[in-house]
Formats: structure tokens, C-alpha cells, sequence
């Protein structure tokens, strides 16, 4: 993997191409080249039986220059960087930018290929590649381009989600503080936990949700997974950075519905829907509760914090609601 730097001052991470690769995709190349040669010169010979040996020489020149030079000169430049052989390994010819090579990148490249490759059996070629950091020849040097792979391996990592036991708790979390490569750790922890022993994913889920809860408030309530926490935190902060840019994330629940205990569904607010009003001429009823206001109004006691954080307890029965996804 390298960085490479636009015109824009835009960072691109690009996947090189290793020496492996590149080696079979020229050999590709030079056997279809060959193929051409071989075919091609026998072609010549016939047709050029006839003519006379100056006009039969300029003949062979030229489809020699056609085919060695021209050859690599013509894909790259109307495939944007990709020959035969690049083409079936699944590799490009960029920019030292990033940006695709035009006609005069790929000239270049062709024409010290001539000394590098065709003159020398490739010899120049390998030594200057196994100097170069980036996996480089000649060509790419004089040329200002560098050989990338296209088919880079999918991370078939899990979307986050929000646990619908922590919708509530979730949003009205305080997550300024949390920084990004925290977050970033969270997030590749979860989209790997199902490739980690059960005793290792464990203790890394608890390091990561002690290091968020500290970044986090209000805390999670007790009896949460890691993971669950984790995944609540991560997709809050997902939801907030969608309606922030203008998207369509989903609103906030009510401040009025009240949570119901975890693993019982959702209890519908009692003040959530209005009263209907009383028939003509009846007298309204009286309001359910109490609004007469008390002042000053007593905060209610919070609970000390437990010493021990809620995901290192253990699960309360075989029916845990956060039962880790298999």
C-alpha cells in the first residue's frame, strides 16, 4: 500500500503491484509479442520475396518497431494503462498522481523497455525494481508512472447496526469527545470479532468499551455486552454524521417513551398521544396525573457507579437479549 499525492492535495492509497506479478504479467506479453513476431516475419518473408533487399530490410524495420514499440504504446494508451498481460493479472499503469497515462507516459515506458528489456533480457529491469521502494523500472522512472493493482481483495466486513435495546440510551449521547481513531479501532474490532477466539475477543471488547465509555456520557446501562455497546456508539455517531451531511438518517426517538427493560418490547408512551376530546356539553375530565408544579424541583438520586464495568458482568440467563451475532 502507498500514498500518493494528487494535484488536488488529495491522498490516494493505491496497492502496488509486486515484482511477482508485474514479472508474469511481461512474460504474457512478450510471448504474445513473440507470437506476433514469429507470425509476422513469416508473413514479411513471403511477400517480401520478390522486392529487393533494402525495401525488404525497411519492411522488417518497421514491423519490428510496430511490434515492440508500438505494441505496449497502443494499449496503454487506449486502455489507460493496462496491456494484455496487465490486463489478465489485474494491473494498471497510473500517474506518480494517480491520474491515467496518456500517450507520451506510454511512449516512454516503450522506448526504454527497447534497452531495458528487449537488449539487456531484462536484466536492467530487475535490478532497478528490487531498488525501488515502489517496485519501479527504469521506464516508470523517466515516465513519472508507477504499476498499481486493480483487483484488491473485498473485506466483507459486518454494516453496523444499532441494538433496539440501546435506541433509546443512544441518542442522547455525548460523543464529542470521542476521537476518530478510536472509533476506527471499534469499528474494526467488530467487523473482525467473528474471526477472534472467544477469550481474546472478550478482553479486546472490554479494553475498547472502557476506552469509549471514558470518551462517552452518559454510561451504558448495566448488563451490556462490549460489543453491543460498541455497535450503539458507532451507530449513533454514523446516524449524527448522516443527518449533519444532509441525509436521510432516522430521527431520534421520543424524549417522552420511556425504556422498557431489556428483552420486553417497546412500551408505548402514556403521554405520547393526546387525550380525545369530551363530547359537547360534558364537562372535560380530569388530567390523569398531577400538573400542578412543585418548586423547587428535587433532582432525582443517581446511582453511584458500579466499580466494575457493566460488560464484564456476565449475561443474567440463557435468554440474554445481547446474545453475541453468530
Amino acid at each position: 500500500m502507498t500514498d500518493l499525492v494528487t494535484g488536488e492535495a488529495v491522498v490516494l492509497e493505491l496497492r502496488l503491484a509486486k515484482l511477482a506479478s508485474r514479472l508474469l504479467s511481461l512474460l504474457i506479453d512478450l510471448a504474445v509479442q513473440g507470437v506476433l513476431l514469429v507470425v509476422g516475419l513469416l508473413v514479411i518473408g513471403g511477400v517480401a520475396s520478390s522486392a529487393d533487399e533494402a525495401a525488404a530490410a525497411a519492411i522488417v524495420l518497421i514491423f519490428l518497431v510496430l511490434v515492440i514499440i508500438g505494441y505496449p504504446v497502443a494499449f496503454e494508451t487506449f486502455s489507460r494503462g493496462r496491456t494484455l498481460g496487465k490486463l489478465a493479472l489485474g494491473l494498471r499503469v497510473v500517474r506518480d498522481d494517480g491520474g491515467p497515462i496518456r500517450f507520451r507516459h506510454a511512449l516512454v515506458r516503450a522506448m526504454a523497455a527497447v534497452v531495458e528489456i528487449w537488449i539487456t533480457a531484462g536484466a536492467v529491469a530487475l535490478v532497478v525494481s528490487l531498488a525501488s521502494s515502489q517496485g519501479k523500472r527504469l521506464g516508470d522512472f523517466l515516465a513519472g508512472t508507477v504499476v498499481v493493482r486493480e483487483r484488491v481483495p473485498t473485506s466483507s466486513a459486518a454494516v453496523v447496526t444499532m441494538p433496539p435495546q440501546l435506541a433509546w440510551w443512544a441518542s442522547g449521547l455525548d460523543l464529542s469527545r470521542l476521537p476518530d481513531d478510536l472509533a476506527l479501532a471499534a469499528r474494526q474490532f467488530l467487523s473482525r470479532s467473528r474471526e477472534l477466539a472467544p477469550e481474546i475477543r472478550e478482553s479486546m471488547g472490554a479494553r475498547l468499551a472502557t476506552s469509549v465509555a471514558a470518551c462517552t456520557s452518559p454510561p451504558p446501562p448495566t448488563g451490556v455486552p462490549a460489543w453491543a455497546f460498541l455497535s450503539a456508539v458507532l451507530a449513533e455517531r454514523r446516524r449524527r454524521e448522516t443527518v449533519r451531511l444532509g441525509g436521510s438518517g432516522a430521527a431520534p426517538p421520543s424524549p417522552y417513551a420511556q425504556p422498557s427493560p431489556y428483552g420486553q418490547p417497546a412500551q408505548p408512551s402514556p403521554y405520547g398521544q393526546p387525550a380525545p376530546p369530551p363530547p359537547y356539553g360534558q364537562p372535560a375530565p380530569p388530567p390523569p396525573y398531577d400538573t400542578a408544579p412543585r418548586w423547587p424541583v428535587q433532582a432525582a438520586p443517581q446511582p453511584p457507579a458500579p466499580a466494575v464495568p457493566p460488560w464484564a458482568a456476565p449475561p443474567p440467563d440463557d435468554e440474554d437479549p445481547f446474545a453475541p451475532p453468530q
